[in-house]
């Protein structure tokens, strides 16, 4: 398909006069662009919070911003429907507007509808919950998720996130990663403890990631969540980037005897035929 033609500006057109460093250096900044970023950081550490009453005192303590300037901002999203006020008006929580856009957001996501007949596929054969993750700065977000059919299901949700170490999505996509980015998100990390298997230095995650790139999948034992086990693999684009993963997640009361071929080997296969349809489509993540 023929890419549409995009109208440049001026100083992006090839005839055009090339633009001095130093004048792009002068620019001034797009007007506004600090207030969306608090609003941003605010809706970001509600929405991170799960359960967390936020408070004006809180969220000023944690983002480190004055109360009334916390106070301005939340005010304003509660007018557009974006936080809800929680326990008379003294806490709050994301609002319908946000989560109305946010399934907009995920109901359109390409690599989502391109996934969609595929996890079907893989939670029939494997009759255990299928999610589906895309990398999100330090972390991995859930953007589809396919309950098990069988009684004992999964607390995640759409949106939720995992973090790069504790999860197998996140060890799955590290792993595919060029060693320099992969190193400089390590970095970054704060291995934070939620069970006892979960893996808790650099090193260590480094030494599982090598034995992730040589058997092409990843596993969470129990590490993000107690009881529940999970299997994850990632998906690559025509230049072998990861896009995604997909996960296999098992409470371990059930996991089955045989797990290369219950779990392991659909899960490859079903990554590996997403990945030759985004090679084939030229998709880029």
């Amino acid at each position: 398909m023929k890419a549409p033609r995009v109208k440049l500006p001026r100083a992006a057109r090839p005839d055009a006069a090339p633009t001095s460093s130093a004048a792009v250096s002068a620019a001034p900044p797009v007007a506004g662009t600090a207030s969306f970023s608090k609003f941003m950081r605010v809706l970001d550490a509600i929405a991170s919070g799960d359960d967390t009453a936020w408070t004006v005192n809180a969220l000023s303590i944690r983002l480190g911003y004055p109360r009334p300037t916390i106070y301005r901002i939340v005010e304003a999203l509660i007018a557009e429907q974006l936080l809800v006020p929680k326990r008379n008006g003294q806490s709050f929580g994301l609002g319908p507007r946000l989560v109305s856009l946010a399934s907009r957001a995920l109901e359109s996501s390409d690599i989502r509808q391109l996934c969609k007949d595929h996890l079907f596929d893989l939670r029939a054969l494997t009759q255990e919950t299928v999610h589906l993750a895309v990398p999100d700065r330090s972390e991995m977000t859930y953007i589809d998720k396919l309950e098990s059919p069988k009684a004992v299901r999964m607390n995640s949700r759409l949106g939720s996130r995992v973090t790069l170490y504790s999860s197998s999505v996140g060890k799955a996509y590290l792993a595919q990663l060029p060693v320099p980015k992969r190193d400089a998100l390590i970095q970054g990390l704060d291995f934070k403890v939620f069970t006892d298997a979960t893996l808790r230095t650099p090193q260590a995650l480094r030494a599982e990631l090598e034995q992730v790139r040589r058997q092409g999948y990843a596993e969470d034992r129990e590490e993000n969540e107690k009881d529940i086990f999970c299997f994850g693999c990632a998906i690559t684009d025509k230049q072998e980037a990861p896009v995604a993963c997909v996960s296999l997640s098992i409470p371990a009361f059930r996991m089955s005897a045989d797990r290369t071929a219950s779990y392991i080997r659909p899960l490859v296969e079903t990554c590996a035929a997403i990945s030759r349809k985004l090679a084939l489509l030229d998709f880029s993540g």
